[in-house]
């Protein structure tokens, strides 16, 4: 049990006040997700961009009453708080982490390696389960953050520990190499997959290394040159070192001699056989799986499961019952107007917190639902699992619990503060359930993988049309921390969402942007704020182009009008004054050169006058909008758009009489005018993926996928033409695929008749004849495994929206809101 007081002594820290010595349990670092407030400590860590010591008293009085702390802490305002002092709260997470580690004798598995972790974690999780009490990192937390956060879950009940650790920047796997402290190494593979951190490659292998320095073993695949050779090297350092414990290597291979010597791979339609020779021996398994990753990934965890001695005859029969690994929760359109959250895979107290968050950043619906499976393994009593698991759901505003099997069945009296309904098994509940019963409901589908939950998923989600649009919410975070480490520090940051937040979805990306802290929104029109608010959102809104028959929205939702013009002004101020409002706030438009909207130098006078008569307004920004600020040939223009700015807001300012917020960087201008930042930047496209500063670009993830798939295959004989008009005709017997995508579902006309391409299985395939209102065809003459079914890409990661933009001969904004709303959006988080 761990106390304030026992906790200073771990950290050496001192305890600036104790009031009490309640048990910890759970370690808090994000305001946002407190689950249980009597047994956290919060740690408030530090960054660049963000101080959490800012959240405490909002938690303290959420009633957390542990603090480790690294800044000066007024104690009396705290009467009932234990309040640690240290000299780094980052620093103290590891070091605090690291002693609980070393209280287990157990064995430890730790992955790195640049693809594969997540996979070979939870596949080891299926492999081994039967065997051990296991503990495991949640999702993919391998992170500076997520790796204390994984190993603070060790508890007594366990036996087997499996972790993963990635890092970004030479420094980092030394502290998380204290943390974890593996018995058993695995390094997955090597490859490009954030490279920029490093000198070079062989830079990033030796210091993923770095875990493994107090290992017994360490399995890897040879076949990677710059791997092997840099293992061969650590080997050699750490055989040279005083430990207990020589490394051992445990090698497989499909090339050379190996410990696992891989002698044959045999594909079928659905099944893979591998063979190989493991001490002379031959030996094989199958698995569910056809792709090069999967058979990688099976390959380590049989080396492993030959290194702990298990039975060829049970490997081979576990191997064979492998099941996908839901790698991302994934939001769907369900029935009913409701939003299903599909995690349907596992259940553990770790994951079900990461999706209880996702699912509370949802407020579009009145009502939040979770369906919940048994959990299984937790190493706690089912009395105090499912009593931490109620408290769970109350702290995160659950309305109604659906529990499927007989443990959460048996203790339903936990669940007394929520709707709560209960059924035997998966199976009753598809009997028993009418779908109708839902209605306008986010609904969280969580259960363990032999529940066969993706059956409940399958009844909820509206049935779609199957192009679809895939929206990344990790890569929107990500690229938003990527503009956001250049902005210097205090700058706000306004997103835009503006037509359906650039076609991929309006309340979704809301919802995101408002809980990752960004300062403010701005829409294109009063109907999107009206939408956003009624789907919960708080954030400040901007209204861009305010009509005046939304006036009166405008001001019944609280949204905020970019004022441009005298008229606009003069109607707004009629509105305002007919409501009996004052001081309402609004947003001041200045035309500093690109002539669309705006007022000019000569309004000034006139504007400041009437800003200030009867204070109806209170003027909470001044903005301009650069032209050209992406295009380096028109770097005087944008300097001069930028002095014009300062000088006409100044003046503005001045004759206000007090602080207004000033902002005139887009997305292109935050990296390449960055003493344009002023008080707030405004983020655009940037946020989705796109910048057009090739550099900047390999910064950013891709946000959105638009994928279909294959109708139809069609043998078309030479001389014969394809689709309306007969535009194209075969020079030679060709085939052809006919897919669901048309430009009634946003796919330009322009993209017909060569100019478009679309990928299927990896390969290019050009758009033949002209785009239909619903289909298109395709000529895959060149893919002779093309089959019905398949899946088509038409922009994404491996086919950039910016590229099908240029073959249309327009810009990846047009392409993105193009997207017609009948294709519907899957939102995803990692």
């Amino acid at each position: 049990m761990y106390t304030a007081e026992s906790i200073s002594k771990i950290l050496k820290g001192e305890l600036l006040q104790q009031t009490g010595h309640p048990e910890i349990e759970h370690i808090l670092l994000d305001s946002r997700k407190l689950l249980v407030a009597e047994t956290s400590v919060f740690i408030p860590l530090v960054s660049e961009r963000r101080n959490a010591h800012q959240y405490i008293d909002e938690l303290y009085k959420k009633g957390v009453s542990n603090f480790i702390v690294s800044e000066p802490v007024s104690i009396g305002l705290y009467p009932k708080a234990n309040i640690i002092q240290v000299k780094n709260t980052l620093q103290a997470l590891h070091a605090l982490v690291a002693w609980h580690r070393h209280q287990f004798q157990i064995p430890v598995i730790g992955i790195t390696g640049s693809n594969g972790k997540t996979i070979v974690k939870e596949w080891l999780y299926q492999l081994l389960e039967k065997d051990y009490n296991i503990v495991r990192s949640p999702k993919s937390y391998n992170s500076q953050i997520g790796v204390p956060l994984s190993v603070w879950q060790m508890k007594a009940e366990n036996d087997l520990a499996i972790f993963e650790a990635g890092i970004s920047q030479p420094g980092e796997m030394v502290n998380l190499e204290k943390v974890i402290r593996p018995t058993i190494g695995i390094f997955t593979n090597i490859g490009e997959a954030h490279n920029e951190g490093f000198l070079n490659i062989r830079q990033k292998v030796n210091e993923k290394l770095i875990l493994f320095m107090k290992s017994d073993v360490l399995i890897y695949c040879k076949d990677y040159l710059a791997l092997n050779e840099c293992v061969n090297n650590f080997h050699n350092l750490v055989g040279k070192r005083e430990i207990d414990n020589d490394l051992q290597l445990l090698t497989w291979s499909r090339k050379t001699d190996a410990d696992l010597r891989v002698i044959g791979v045999d594909k079928n339609s659905n099944h893979t056989r591998i063979d190989a020779l493991y001490k002379q021996e031959p030996i094989f398994i199958r698995i569910p799986f056809v792709d090069e990753g999967s058979i990688e990934n099976a390959i380590h965890c049989w080396a492993l499961m030959l290194y702990l001695g298990k039975p060829q005859q049970v490997i081979q029969e576990r191997m064979d019952h492998l099941g996908n690994i839901a790698m991302r929760l994934e939001m769907k359109q369900g029935i009913n107007n409701c939003s299903i959250i599909n995690d349907s895979y596992n259940s553990d107290l770790g994951s079900l917190a990461i999706a209880l968050e996702f699912l509370q950043q949802q407020r579009q619906h009145p009502v939040r639902t979770v369906i919940l499976s048994d959990i299984l393994q937790s190493g706690k009593s089912e009395g105090s699992l499912y009593e931490e698991v109620a408290g769970m759901l109350e702290q995160k505003g659950i309305q109604k619990l659906i529990g499927i099997g007989k443990n959460i069945s048996r203790e339903k009296q936990s669940f007394s503060k929520v709707k709560a309904s209960f059924f035997a098994n998966t199976e009753e509940f598809l009997q028993q359930v009418n779908p109708n019963e839902f209605q306008n409901e986010s609904i969280l589908v969580k259960g363990a993988r032999i529940f066969q939950f993706e059956r409940i998923g399958k009844l909820l989600e509206q049935k779609a049309h199957q192009t679809i649009l895939e929206i990344n919410l990790n890569a929107i975070a990500h690229n938003i921390k990527a503009y956001q480490a250049l902005l210097k520090p205090g700058i706000k940051l306004m997103a835009m969402v503006k037509a359906f937040s650039y076609g991929s979805g309006s309340f979704e990306i809301a919802s995101l942007l408002q809980f990752h802290g960004v300062d403010y929104l701005a829409v294109a029109y009063a109907d999107e704020g009206v939408d956003l608010r009624r789907a919960g959102i708080t954030l400040p809104i901007m209204v861009m182009n305010p009509e005046p028959t939304t006036f009166e929205a405008i001001l019944q939702w609280n949204l905020e009008p970019e004022l441009y013009s005298m008229h606009i002004l003069d109607q707004f101020e009629e509105v305002v004054r007919y409501a009996n409002k004052s001081n309402y706030p609004v947003h001041i438009k200045l035309d500093t050169g690109m002539h669309r909207l705006g007022f000019e130098q000569s309004d000034l006078p006139v504007l400041v006058q009437r800003l200030q008569h009867e204070g109806l307004f209170k003027v909470q920004s001044i903005f301009s909008h650069l032209a050209s600020s992406e295009d380096p040939a028109k770097d005087d223009f944008t300097k001069k758009q930028y002095e014009r700015f300062i000088k006409m807001s100044a003046t503005l300012q001045q004759q206000l009489g007090y602080a207004v917020i000033r902002h005139i960087a887009n997305s292109a201008a935050i990296h390449r005018h960055p003493d344009m930042q002023l008080d707030m930047v405004r983020l655009g496209i940037g946020m989705y993926g796109v910048d057009s500063a090739a550099s900047f670009q390999d910064k950013l993830r891709n946000v959105s996928t638009l994928k279909t798939t294959i109708a139809q295959l069609k043998h078309i004989p030479a001389g014969d033409s394809v689709g309306y008009g007969g535009q194209w005709t075969a020079t030679a017997p060709a085939v052809t695929a006919t897919v669901r995508i048309g430009y009634a579902d946003g796919y330009s006309r322009k993209l017909g008749n060569g100019n478009g391409k679309m990928l299927i299985r990896n390969k290019l395939a050009p758009v033949v004849g002209v785009v239909a209102m619903d289909m298109l065809m395709l000529d895959v003459t060149h893919i002779p495994d093309a089959a019905e079914g398949d899946e088509v890409i038409v922009f994404g990661e491996a086919l950039p929206v910016q590229e099908v933009a240029d073959w249309a001969g327009t810009i990846p904004y047009e392409i993105l809101t193009g997207i017609s709303q009948r294709v519907k959006r899957v939102y995803f988080q990692e």
